[in-house]
């Protein structure tokens, strides 16, 4: 058997990258995440209608350090950029058989 030495080549420990953080194994914030996800399902998924939901969520993982603190206007919570009177798409013409790209006829020149 052939024995391996790891210990002769150094290890080098990166800091996470910004945006990865600790998991929350306390389970402190898990209510803020849950009132989050249920208005997300009820909402389909449409994020900025849970807007003031994520933003309690994010505040209560930085007051708990388990992530950096960072001011949330800083981070997209600001009223500049609140969405209002967004409009769904509707998707009515992929309901009357719409495909995409299908109406182009020319040959792609890559």
């Amino acid at each position: 058997m052939v024995g391996m030495n790891f210990s002769s080549s150094k290890q080098f420990v990166k800091p996470p990258q910004r945006g990865i953080f600790p998991l929350d194994h306390e389970a402190e914030c898990k209510p803020y995440m849950e009132k989050y996800l249920k208005c997300q399902k009820k909402k389909k998924n449409k994020h900025h209608k849970c807007r003031d939901l994520s933003k309690e969520y994010l505040q209560c993982r930085m007051d708990r350090q388990l992530m950096a603190s960072e001011d949330l206007d800083k981070m997209g919570y600001s009223k500049e950029t609140e969405i209002t009177d967004a409009e769904e798409y509707d998707k009515s013409k992929e309901r009357e058989g719409y495909v995409a790209g299908k109406h182009i006829d020319k040959p792609m020149k890559w």
